[in-house]
C-alpha cells in the first residue's frame, strides 16, 4: 500500500480509503457481520483511511467504524484516519437550517458514534449550492477545529465549481469529489489547483456506484432499497451519485469498450482505481466493498504498479480518454 501526505492535512492516507456509505445503507441489506468483515479486511491490507457519514444508516455506519476503531487501538495498533461528514441531517433545499447549533449538534453526535474526542476530518456533505459562499458556516467549522473537536474540516461536493469556491478557503484540508473514468472534468482545474495548494483530493465514487467493476449487464437487478434501484434519475439525492450520473446503458457501453482496450491484462476495477490513483495531484479513492474479499481486492490497487503494469495503464488511460469524448464528455462535462 503508497500512502500521500498532503500538505494541508498533515496526516499520511493509504491511497485506497475504504468508503463507508455502503455498510451503512442504500445499498441493499449488509448485515453487521458483513460489514465488519469489510472493515477488518481493509485494515488488514494496509487501509489507514476509513470514510463515513453521519446520516449514512442514520449513524449505523459511524457506529461501526468506531467500534473497529476502537478494537484497534486497544489491540496495541496505531488508530487509522476516520473522516466523516455532516450536513445531510439539514433539509438539503433550505440553507438557512445551516445553523451553528445545529453544525455543532451534528458534530457532537459523529464524535459520540465514533467514540473519538477529536475527529480527524468532518467534511461538509453535499451542501446546498449558497453554502459554500457563507462565511458563517465555515466559521463554525474553524471554530470546532480551534476547540480540538476536530482536527480539520473539507467539502464533499457535488460539482467541479463548488470544488472551485472552496478551494479560496485558507483553511480547506481535502475536497471530496467523483473521479473516474466517466468523470474526467475534475482533473481540468479542480485537481491541479487543489495539488498546487497542498489540498487533499479524495476521489468518491471511483467505480461508478459498481458499472466499472465489468459485472453488471442489461439484465442486472438491484434491490429495492438500493440506489442504484431507486435513485438512477435524481429521485431520492443528486443523479450523479448513482453510476456517476451516467445513463446506465450508455455506461455498459463504455465499459465494454474499456474492457476491450484492457484485453484480459488487468481487472476493470484495478485499472479504473489505479488510473485514478495516476492521476497529479490525487491523494486517494475510496470504493466501498460489501465483502471482505472485495475489499482486499480493491486495497491491492494501492500497491507501486510495476514497468508492466504502467504499460497497461498508459493504454487504458488513452481508452479513457478516448471513449470519454465520443461517450461521455457531451451528457457529463457540461452538468457536474
Amino acid at each position: 500500500m503508497q500512502y500521500r501526505t498532503p500538505a494541508r492535512l498533515g496526516r499520511p492516507l493509504s491511497v485506497i480509503g475504504q468508503g463507508c456509505w455502503q455498510i451503512g445503507a442504500d445499498w441493499g441489506d449488509v448485515t453487521d457481520d458483513s460489514a465488519q468483515a469489510v472493515l477488518g479486511a481493509a485494515l488488514d491490507a494496509g487501509v489507514t483511511f476509513f470514510d463515513t457519514a453521519d446520516v449514512y444508516g442514520d449513524g449505523r455506519s459511524e457506529q461501526l467504524v468506531g467500534a473497529m476503531r476502537t478494537a484497534a487501538v486497544d489491540g496495541g495498533a496505531e488508530a487509522p484516519f476516520v473522516a466523516t461528514k455532516a450536513s445531510r441531517r439539514a433539509d438539503p433545499f433550505a440553507p438557512e437550517t445551516f445553523t451553528e447549533e445545529n453544525l455543532r449538534a451534528w458534530v457532537e453526535r459523529s464524535r459520540q458514534n465514533l467514540a473519538m474526542d477529536t475527529l480527524d476530518l468532518v467534511q461538509l456533505h453535499c451542501p446546498p449550492p449558497a453554502i459554500y459562499r457563507e462565511d458563517r458556516v465555515f466559521d463554525v467549522l474553524d471554530a470546532l477545529a480551534a476547540e480540538k473537536k476536530i482536527a480539520a474540516w473539507g467539502v464533499s461536493v457535488e460539482t467541479c465549481e463548488e470544488a472551485l469556491i472552496s478551494l479560496e478557503r485558507e483553511h480547506l484540508a481535502s475536497i471530496q469529489i467523483i473521479l473516474n473514468p466517466f468523470r474526467l472534468k475534475p482533473l481540468d482545474e479542480v485537481v491541479p489547483l487543489a495539488g498546487q495548494k497542498g489540498v487533499a483530493i479524495i476521489a468518491r465514487v471511483p467505480l461508478a456506484s459498481g458499472l466499472l467493476t465489468g459485472k453488471f449487464s442489461p439484465s442486472s437487478s438491484f434491490a429495492a432499497n438500493d440506489h442504484r434501484s431507486f435513485n438512477r434519475h435524481g429521485e431520492a439525492f443528486d443523479q450523479g451519485e448513482t453510476f456517476s450520473g451516467v445513463d446506465y446503458e450508455t455506461g455498459l457501453t463504455t465499459v465494454a469498450r474499456l474492457e476491450q482496450a484492457l484485453d484480459g491484462a488487468m481487472p476493470l476495477a484495478e485499472a479504473s482505481l489505479r488510473w485514478i490513483l495516476a492521476q497529479p495531484g490525487v491523494t486517494a479513492a475510496i470504493p466501498g466493498a460489501s465483502s471482505g474479499e472485495q475489499a482486499r481486492r480493491n486495497a491491492a490497487a494501492g500497491s507501486a504498479p510495476t514497468a508492466e503494469q504502467a504499460e497497461v495503464l498508459g493504454r487504458f488511460d488513452a481508452a479513457v480518454r478516448e471513449t470519454y469524448d465520443q461517450l461521455l464528455r457531451e451528457s457529463i462535462h457540461p452538468r457536474w
